[in-house]
């Protein structure tokens, strides 16, 4: 199990990823409310503003207070240390 790093030593399985999107279009901010009102929403941002939401394969939605691109580079960076390992 690989785990990607989502700032603040908070992490999610690599594996269970399904998306990471930006939180500024509102079909983002409709799924983010849902999410919270279905108590599948984890803030992992600290009180910080959300840049990035990630969509787990379980249905969670996860907020994050990195960008977007920063969580992607983070999580080629873990495909290419796997791959390497083969």
């Amino acid at each position: 199990m690989k785990l990607v790093n989502i700032g603040f030593g908070n992490a999610v399985n690599a594996s269970r990823l399904i998306s990471v999107m930006s939180p500024d279009s509102a079909p983002v901010k409709r799924l983010i409310s849902e999410a919270k009102a279905n108590n599948m929403l984890i803030d992992a941002t600290q009180g910080r503003r959300t840049r990035a939401v990630l969509v787990m394969d379980s249905d969670h939605i996860v907020l994050s207070y990195l960008q977007s691109e920063t969580i992607t580079a983070r999580f080629n960076m873990e495909q290419t240390e796997d791959e390497s390992d083969e």
